[in-house]
């Protein structure tokens, strides 16, 4: 068993370089291969369980399973995650949105130094334990409709030493406060329609769940106008809410929110100059 020989079995599914990268990840998270280990043939050095072991993690990875999954965890602003099958696998442009907030939050201090922030479809609790752990006056409450996923959010915060109040709560069932609640409400809700689905990997269609992708083809702002529906009573005046957004509905995603009562709306590029995040303030 060799680098060489583990990369070229998914030659078929991916190309060269992202094969290489997705064996060296995994040799070097599960198995502590260095680089400099793994070109110089200690890949061959390992135990007999340990080699099963790389056998077991390579049959999934041949099946175009994510390298996360087989794995358990995923990197998030300098954090170390678990997820599996049930949750989405955290993404870069989300990390960006993270850190937009905890730079807005910082800078304003919001004058409210134990601001309440609200996550909606936590999944992991990437976001609400990324929140929690940079403003730790900030008092961190997230939403999930899956108990599977608040099992595995739980265990983040729980390893993570993150302080987040955990609620199963339909954002279609959520009744409106009888008065202003939270500062910030941030959400990365579903926004791919079905028809992007045939331009999509199938580590992702495959492995990832549905219902945290999916919105209809005919309603791809479902999820923002519910939202922002909630948001509209349960902000307080001046608060904060930012979106994940698809970058094919930013204009009309902005102009729903302007409708609804929203102002001061600003659409945020990601690094690969794709307009991915909004924020905007209740009046």
């Amino acid at each position: 068993m060799t680098y060489d020989e583990l990369w070229r079995r998914l030659a078929h599914c991916y190309a060269a370089g992202e094969a290489k990268a997705i064996v060296r990840l995994m040799l070097g998270e599960r198995f502590g291969l260095s680089a400099t280990d793994i070109y110089c043939g200690k890949v061959s050095e390992l135990s007999a369980n340990d080699q099963q072991e790389v056998e077991e993690m390579m049959l999934r990875l041949e099946q175009m399973e994510p390298v996360q999954y087989v794995l358990g965890t995923a990197d998030f602003c300098g954090r170390r995650f678990g997820v599996s099958q049930g949750v989405l696998i955290p993404r870069p442009e989300t990390e960006e949105l993270c850190l937009w907030i905890v730079e807005e939050m910082r800078q304003a201090a919001y004058a409210v130094p134990s601001a309440a922030v609200l996550d909606i479809g936590t999944g992991s609790g990437c976001i609400a334990c990324t929140l929690a752990a940079e403003l730790p006056t900030a008092q961190v409450t997230a939403w999930d409709v899956s108990e599977q996923a608040l099992t595995i959010a739980r265990q983040n915060a729980d390893r993570l030493g993150t302080d987040v109040t955990f609620v199963r709560q339909d954002l279609f069932q959520a009744s409106r406060p009888a008065e202003p609640r939270w500062d910030v409400i941030v959400s990365n809700p579903p926004y791919i329609c079905r028809a992007e689905a045939a331009e999509m990997e199938r580590n992702v269609l495959d492995y990832e769940p549905h219902e945290a992708l999916f919105v209809p083809d005919d309603d791809p702002l479902r999820f923002y106008r519910a939202i922002a529906g909630y948001a509209r009573s349960a902000l307080r005046t001046g608060g904060r809410l930012y979106f994940e957004i698809n970058r094919a509905y930013a204009t009309a995603t902005a102009e729903m929110l302007e409708r609804v009562g929203f102002a001061g709306t600003e659409i945020k590029t990601d690094q690969f100059g794709h307009p991915r995040m909004l924020r905007t303030i209740i009046q």
